[in-house]
């Protein structure tokens, strides 16, 4: 149906206009930001939401393993240090369960064997375990000679595994000792110590296997403070020897191994400040020289060498304890640090694993104060090419517990672009108890009003008008008293008001979807406006993006209430709390108020919430689909709305 000026009309004899008036206020608002940008853009997008782990953690451990999976292991969260483990398919970008560790640890090592199995050593203990990725399965190995945590592990060329410094569980707390592990045997031996005792990760050296055969340990500290020194271990001898140190005392950094030989050492702090600066290691002459610096000072970051040569420095902790989402890269040819997309959400402390097909898995870590108790569960993929974010929204859908009045279920949605937009809008009731809902709304009607509050059409039962032509984009509802509106809209903003005929209540469903999906006129926002109760009365909005590997959704979520007073509402959510799941129920992020985190990227939208009780996240998602819940604080209801936004 053409957009047209139809008079309005209360065909279902419901007199509840007068309270509804402010919400097309609140959703005409929306129309001034047809002529803003809703991003900031020609800001690269490389990094996208892959499924979150069951556990939060940090202190972890990756491996990738010979069959493309990757192993997660131990760990902490909080207080509790972990025994679970988790595997990634990089295939499904799902995670799922494996054996636990019999030994709960943290700031371990893991190191994958010739053999194929899995070394963990140490993490506030000496004992070890065995990981056999065809069974799943854990199993006790020898002991270390000293328990040690925030050490390194190497894999040597001879197939053993040096192990070095960290921190002991007694004096001395810092140690200079090492060991070496032999598969064969299943034991550990002592080797060659340090001249000076070095704490290792996060706050420590770095352990880099040479095309030598040799070990390059450098940076790190001890109560005396943090050494530029560097050593280098032979395991033909089993002893180390002073080699340059670095020109700048260095922990917490990253060294990684370069294709020319050279070793790359980027960033970390000297117990003052945290340093921006790298520096490059020439294992034939055994001296350090400056090379270019990051553009930002990070501590605790990770850093991945490319299948291209270049090395992807993401995350860390920045000057004034800041958590950082930035990403830079290296080029060892030109020995320059440019910007590339950034973290989805900044953390710290994660782990960074080179997948098969060149991506780079991010892995949980620590987040802003605030974000889930600090501790991140969820995780990122990095592709090399820039993604393309120019994909429109298709699809949201809302459900909440239907009332009347200025309790009723109201979406929103805005189409920009020169050309007109199909879209189908469901209102769907009965069909729902085929999903649990034990109250559903019976008789659901469905309105479609444009800016102005003029009523464009309306439809009870969608077999009353339309049929042929609904039936055609295959989304018919399952009952004939469900309701469907099928239009073709010029740009502008539109809302639509799901009711119960005749004054009924229940829990309904509303609906919109982008029919022809013409790429020159999009849906760049879609907001729903309902009752927030408890139990199966909160509100959750579904989105369905589209989209093949190489596109990715840079969206803003709102959940709002308090601000809704100014427009009339009596009764709005005091509190909102937003929580963003995947489609296997997997929580993404959650937010209760929004200047918790991502505070000056949501404000550089132009789109922040006007009430700081309000709750708002920026996130980037492959094609797939999401769920948003809208939940008031400690159980409190209201009138609440959730909104999406696309920033590209």
């Amino acid at each position: 149906m053409k957009n047209q000026n139809i008079p309005r009309h209360d065909p279902f004899g419901i007199s509840g206009w007068l309270p509804l008036r402010s919400a097309f206020l609140l959703l005409s608002t929306c129309v001034a930001l047809l002529g803003a940008p809703l991003a900031i853009h020609g800001s690269p997008v490389n990094f996208v939401i892959t499924g979150s782990l069951a556990t939060a953690r940090n202190g972890h451990t990756a491996t990738l393993l010979p069959n493309g999976k990757v192993l997660v292991a131990g760990g902490q969260n909080g207080n509790s240090i972990l025994t679970s483990a988790e595997l990634y398919d990089p295939a499904s970008g799902t995670w799922s369960a494996t054996g636990s560790l019999a030994t709960a640890r943290a700031f371990h090592t893991a190191t994958l064997l010739p053999n194929g199995k899995v070394l963990v050593a140490g993490g506030g203990n000496n004992s070890a375990e065995l990981y056999d990725p065809a069974s799943g399965t854990w199993s006790a190995t020898g002991n270390l000679a000293t328990a040690r945590a925030f050490h390194t592990a190497t894999l040597l060329l001879n197939g053993k595994v040096l192990i070095v410094a960290g921190q002991g569980n007694s004096a001395p707390f810092v140690l200079a000792s090492a060991e070496l592990y032999d598969p064969a045997s299943g034991t550990w031996s002592a080797t060659g110590s340090l001249a000076i005792a070095r704490a290792g990760q996060p706050s420590g050296p770095t352990a880099t296997l040479l095309p030598s055969g040799k070990v390059l340990v450098a940076g790190g500290g001890d109560i005396n403070g943090i050494h530029a020194s560097a050593e280098l271990y032979d395991p033909a001898s089993g002893a180390w020897s002073a080699t340059g140190s670095l020109t700048t005392a260095r922990s917490g950094h990253t060294a990684t191994l370069l294709p020319n030989g050279r070793v790359l050492a980027a960033g970390g702090g000297d117990g003052g400040s945290i340093h921006a600066s790298a520096e490059l290691y020439d294992p034939a002459s055994g001296t350090w020289s400056a090379t270019g610096s990051l553009a930002t000072a990070r501590f605790g970051h990770t850093a991945t060498l490319l299948p291209n040569g270049k090395v992807l420095g993401a995350g860390g902790e920045g000057p004034f304890q800041t958590v950082l989402a930035s990403a830079e890269l290296y080029d060892p040819a030109s020995g320059t640090w440019s910007a590339t997309g950034s973290l989805v959400f900044g953390r710290y402390l994660h782990i960074a694993t080179l997948l098969p097909d060149g991506r780079v898995l991010i892995a949980a870590g620590v987040g802003p104060a605030g974000v889930q108790n600090d501790v991140l569960a969820s995780a990122e993929l990095y592709y090399t090419a820039q993604l393309d974010t120019t994909q429109p929204l298709l699809n949201i859908s809302t459900r909440a517990r239907v009332l009347t009045q200025d309790e009723v279920l109201i979406g929103g949605f805005i189409i920009t672009g020169a050309q007109d937009k199909t879209v189908l809008i469901r209102g769907i009731g009965p069909s729902l108890t085929t999903f649990g809902i034990a109250t559903p709304l019976a008789d659901p009607t469905l309105e479609l009003h444009d800016h102005t509050t003029a009523l464009i059409t309306s439809n009870d039962n969608w077999r009353d008008s339309q049929q042929a032509e609904i039936q055609a984009t295959g989304l018919a509802p399952s009952s004939d008293s469900e309701s469907v509106i099928l239009a073709t809209l010029a740009p502008g903003a539109y809302t639509a008001v799901l009711r119960g005929k005749a004054m009924t209540t229940g829990t309904g469903l509303v609906e919109v979807y982008d029919v022809d999906q013409n790429p020159n006129t999009q849906i760049t926002n879609l907001s729903t406006r309902g009752f927030v109760g408890t139990g199966d009365d909160v509100m959750i909005g579904g989105m369905i993006f589209h989209g093949s590997p190489g596109t990715a959704y840079r969206i803003l979520l709102r959940a709002i209430g308090p601000s809704l007073a100014s427009m009339g509402v009596a009764t709005p959510l005091l509190d909102p709390a937003l929580s963003l799941y995947d489609a296997n129920g997997s929580i993404i992020t959650t937010d209760d108020n929004w200047r918790d985190f991502q505070q000056s990227e949501i404000a550089a939208t132009g789109l922040a919430p006007t009430d700081e009780r309000e709750s708002a996240v920026i996130v980037t998602l492959p094609a797939g689909a999401y769920t948003a819940i809208v939940r008031g604080v400690n159980g409190t209801t209201g009138v609440g709305l959730v909104e999406v936004f696309n920033l590209h």
